[in-house]
């Protein structure tokens, strides 16, 4: 709180907005006003948001509403598709025949069948759901992130928690991205698909990302039995070549990170060293190869999780969180060489994407709540789009950005509801609409972060952290 001519006035982040202009304007005690809005960011950081940490489940390509959860066995046949609907735990909650585990703990979570907006395109679209910002290219303008991309939810997290106390010190990453960066399995890795980075806040606080590099599920380490102190989750560019041990006694580990210093697209110095600081305290931490270390979980829970990439990676989301990291970002991007933009036919969908997300989900919302973790830890499981109520010949369907839906769980929201509702094609919201705008501050504010914070960009300019939108209340209880 800030005191002003014997005065108290404070809001929730301790200053009104026009204060802060007025307080920086005038140069008060010597501050300018980047030094106020720079106290300000600190002092707003997870006040008194009741999550712990974000799981972000983002099913990359567009799983179609009229095959997971927005069921519509009503409409006329070429629309319904070719799945049966079933009950769940949830009043008027019918949902697909292939997401039987999770139908079982539909009172666990929320659905939102209203998800929308304009932006028909993968890479355009991936941005905005992970940042809550439109995108500065056109659709189908481009593939690859860009320093000038709006930075992700997970990289403000970061950047919030390393202007704490003791943040750049932390020895387990704020923000962490699972089990690869978003395109790295897809199209031979040629896409670094926008959304996940840090974008112009700077690349210090981008993800600290996994890797995993084959597709063959039999040379995979989710496949393997684990011997002890094996390190089936490494870190990209920065993968131990000696135990942390050994690296912990040595002096000169610069070397250990020349490969990301050629990766970096960093002209400040000082920035550099920011980030060479926070790798170091990362590929030393203890703490990280702990949490990393997938193998010390028992073969029973991995099984429960599922032996593919999406389960273990939710396995391994839970890990982190428990741990100590804030946000975590898990891709379900066309692991094992399946993926969820199914254009040509639906098969690859029954058989393979939504069994598989089904167990996962389904089994890291059950082993949160057994842990006492649900209610801290706020889960999102989304597409950046959702597909077209008309399909092919072959049960494929295009994109559709206009209505597709969300599961939203823990850290408060109402378990065994519905938020809003689609048409009677499920191709457009018929009630309260929830943009990506909407979803960002729901989930700052969850995290007790001011969802009309204002961060500063490379000009030194005070920029809202998600410009519109507001935070979607009725999903809270």
């Amino acid at each position: 709180m800030l005191t002003i001519n014997g005065t108290s006035r404070s809001n929730c982040s301790g200053v009104t907005r026009r204060e802060l202009l007025q307080i920086g304007g005038s140069g008060l005690f010597g501050m300018t006003l980047p030094g106020v809005l720079a106290a300000q960011e600190a002092q707003q950081a997870f006040a008194a948001g009741k999550a712990k940490s974000v799981i972000f489940l983002f099913l990359f390509g567009g799983p179609s509403q009229l095959e997971t959860f927005d069921m519509k066995p009503g409409a006329k046949s070429e629309v319904r598709g070719p799945f049966k609907p079933i009950k769940s735990r949830t009043p008027d909650l019918l949902i697909s025949e292939h997401l039987g585990r999770l139908a079982k703990i539909s009172d666990k979570y929320a659905v939102i069948r209203s998800m929308t907006h304009n932006y028909n395109d993968h890479s355009g679209a991936g941005h905005y759901l992970q940042t809550g910002h439109r995108w500065h290219l056109p659709v189908g303008g481009g593939f690859s992130a860009t320093p000038q991309d709006w930075p992700s939810m997970g990289s403000v997290v970061e950047h919030l928690s390393q202007k704490m106390p003791g943040g750049m010190e932390r020895d387990l990453a704020t923000y962490a991205v699972l089990p690869n960066r978003l395109g790295k399995l897809q199209d031979r890795g040629q896409y670094i698909r926008p959304g996940e980075y840090a974008g112009w806040l700077g690349q210090a606080y981008n993800p600290m990302t996994t890797v995993i590099d084959k597709k063959d599920v039999k040379d995979n380490p989710y496949w393997r039995a684990c011997a002890d102190g094996e390190l089936s989750f490494e870190i990209e560019g920065l993968k131990p070549v000696i135990p942390v041990s050994r690296i912990q006694e040595r002096v000169g580990l610069l070397d250990q990170f020349e490969a990301v210093r050629t990766r970096l697209d960093m002209g400040d110095g000082d920035a550099m060293d920011l980030h060479r600081k926070r790798a170091m305290a990362l590929i030393s931490s203890d703490k990280t190869s702990s949490a990393l270390n997938i193998c010390a979980e028992k073969e029973v829970m991995r099984d429960r999780y599922g032996r593919h990439l999406f389960g273990q990676s939710c396995l391994m989301a839970r890990r982190l969180v428990e741990a100590g990291t804030r946000f975590v970002t898990v891709h379900y991007d066309s692991p094992d060489g399946y993926g969820w933009d199914s254009h040509r036919t639906s098969d690859d969908v029954r058989d393979h994407l939504l069994p598989t997300f089904d167990q996962g989900c389904s089994a890291l919302l059950t082993d949160l709540d057994e842990r006492g973790l649900l209610d801290e830890t706020l889960v999102i499981a989304i597409g950046e789009m959702g597909r077209t109520p008309v399909p092919n010949a072959t049960w494929g369907r295009g994109h559709w950005s206009t209505c597709f839906p969300a599961l939203i769980a823990g850290a408060g929201v109402r378990g065994g509801i519905v938020y809003g509702a689609s048409d009677k094609e499920a191709a457009y919201p018929d009630d309260k609409p929830v943009s990506p705008e909407d979803l960002a501050k729901t989930i700052y504010w969850s995290l007790g972060i001011d969802p009309d914070l204002m961060l500063m960009n490379r000009e030194n300019r005070p920029i809202p952290i998600v410009d519109g939108g507001k935070p979607v209340m009725g999903l809270f209880g």
